[in-house]
This record gives C-alpha cells, sequence and structure tokens, in this order.
C-alpha cells in the first residue's frame, strides 16, 4: 500500500496493527485477518487509516519481488563485520544434541553473539565476532547441529513446518509437530529417487483447523481431522503469495505417499525451469489456483 523508510517501519507496523484492531472483524475468525478488512474495505482506504494513526503520508509503492521466503542457512557476514549462523532445528524443538550444542555455544557467545528464532522455527545464531566464529563451528560440528545443505538432509525438511498439536493443545485432532518429521522422512525417499531430494519444497502440518502451522500457505498442507487422519493442500506458491486447495479429504500416511508419488515424478520430468513445485501443480491444473482467501474454505473442483 506504500513505501517506509526503514527507520519507521516498525511505527507503520505498530499503524497496521491499530488499524486491524479498531475496524477488522471480532464476529467472526475465519474473517479475522488483515487481508479480509483490506479486501472489506478497499487498500486505499487501508492505507488513509495507516496514515492517519501514523501521523503521515507513506511513499508510493516501489517494485518489489519475493523470490524466497525461507532461511538463511550456515554462515553469512553482515555489514558491520559480524557473522550469523542459520541453524536447522526439527520443528523448533530444542532437545537432544541440539540442546546440549546450542547450551554449549551460549556459554561461549557470552560477552558477544546470541540466539534469534526465525518465523519457520529455526534458530539463528547472531552476531557472532570473527574471533569466535572458529570456535562456534567447532561446537556446530561437534554436536552435529544441521546447518548448511549437506547437514540439513533435504529441501523439504528445510522448508516444514507443524504446529505443536498433541500431546499439549487440546484443540488437536491429529499429530503434527512429533508426526511431520516422520512423513518429511518417508518422504526425502521418494524425492530422492526422483532427483529432487535438495529441491525446496514447502510443507506445513497443523493438528485442527485453527492451522497455527500455517498449512495453507503451503506448497503442500495438511489438516488433522482425526488421528493419523488430514486434509491435504496443494498449489501454494513457495514464496507465500498465494494459498493452496484442497486436494483430499480424510487421507491417511500410505495415502498422502501414494497421492504425492506420481506428482513428485512428473514433476522431476516436467518442470519449467526454475519452476516450483506449487506452481508447476497449478500450471498443470492438478489443483486450481487459490485466486482469494475467501474461497479458501469452500470445497472446490480440483
Amino acid at each position: 500500500i506504500g513505501f517506509c523508510e526503514p527507520k519507521d517501519a516498525k511505527y507503520v507496523a505498530e499503524a497496521i496493527m491499530v488499524t486491524q484492531r479498531d475496524f477488522g472483524d471480532r464476529t467472526n475468525r475465519k474473517h479475522a485477518r488483515v487481508k479480509y478488512t483490506t479486501e472489506d474495505y478497499g487498500p486505499t482506504w487501508y492505507r488513509e487509516q495507516v496514515e492517519k494513526v501514523l501521523g503521515k503520508k507513506l511513499g508510493e509503492p516501489k517494485p518489489y519481488k519475493f523470490e524466497s521466503r525461507g532461511d538463511l542457512y550456515g554462515w553469512h557476514q553482515t555489514d558491520d563485520g559480524l557473522w550469523h549462523c542459520g541453524c536447522l532445528v526439527p520443528i523448533g524443538r530444542v532437545k537432544d544434541h541440539w540442546r546440549q550444542g546450542l547450551g554449549k555455544i551460549a556459554e561461549e557467545l557470552k560477552g558477544g553473539g546470541g540466539f534469534r528464532m526465525t518465523c519457520n522455527q529455526q534458530v539463528l545464531i547472531a552476531d557472532v565476532p570473527t574471533s569466535k566464529k572458529a570456535a562456534i563451528q567447532s561446537l556446530l560440528d561437534q554436536y552435529k547441529i544441521a546447518h548448511s545443505n549437506e547437514t540439513t538432509h533435504s529441501g523439504m525438511r528445510r522448508n516444514m513446518v507443524a504446529c505443536v498439536a498433541l500431546p499439549t493443545c487440546p484443540l488437536a485432532f491429529a499429530e503434527a509437530e512429533r508426526y511431520l518429521p516422520t512423513l518429511v522422512g518417508k518422504l526425502e525417499g521418494v524425492l530422492e529417487n526422483c532427483g529432487l531430494k535438495e529441491r525446496d519444497i514447502v510443507i506445513r502440518m497443523t493438528g485442527c483447523p485453527n492451522s497455527c502451522g500455517r498449512p495453507s500457505m503451503a506448497e503442500i498442507g495438511f489438516i488433522g481431522k482425526a488421528p493419523g487422519t488430514y486434509n491435504m493442500y496443494l498449489g501454494g506458491d513457495f514464496v507465500g503469495q498465494r494459498l493452496n486447495t484442497l486436494f483430499a479429504e480424510s487421507v491417511t500416511e500410505d495415502q498422502i505417499i501414494e497421492r504425492l508419488t506420481p506428482l513428485f515424478k512428473k514433476y522431476s520430468t516436467d518442470r519449467e525451469k526454475n519452476e516450483a513445485f506449487g506452481d508447476f501443480l497449478v500450471r498443470t491444473k492438478v489443483v486450481k489456483p487459490m485466486v482469494a482467501g475467501r474461497y479458501w474454505w469452500t470445497i472446490p473442483e480440483v
């Protein structure tokens, strides 16, 4: 809806949330998000409200393009000379050797550096001075904390997200956090046979329709219906600008693998250059594109 300078970003974000607080639909959970408020009132109106709260005008929108929404793994250096290392912590659960290793790294970082949690349930070891980089790398290797393409196993594993579900959440109908790594492990075998193991594919799972695992934004999404049973959604785009579409209802693990295997095989041979899996499914009409969020809860003809 507009452009702001980096120094104003947090104030613009606050103004967006205040506008949603005052005008969003608080009576219907399925219609309670910023995107629906924007759709109901129009982007021009929403911008005017944000500017009113902000106390000044936004600049005119500038061209932009999202190419990825995943995390950066491995070491990266920023302009301030500090180093940052993205690490894979499956589904964000710090346990076993991850807990021991990150604990040792925390001790090493005393006096400089720290941890940041990402929105994809991973960990970023941040603000590491050059003098400590080698010691941190040694600990990463010692405790086998995945932080590179070679150690994160697959593109799908690098892009999996799940809600906590059972046994923690009383709303869950099915497993998510405890089960998705197992399912991904079985799908990795299929992907390797198709030559797609390193291909980034976004897969997400949630234990109930409240969708805390954000499955609607995945190229492959699952919503729990009962223990071991899920609705399966396909066709979201890789960068998160198109929702997916209901593909199959009440499927079990065997049925999931049975349905995805021929799609992976076809994707491996028929995809266009740099075409993501979700875009391929839409282009080849495996599913229809989800053109608006208000249609997501309907049952489409796929």
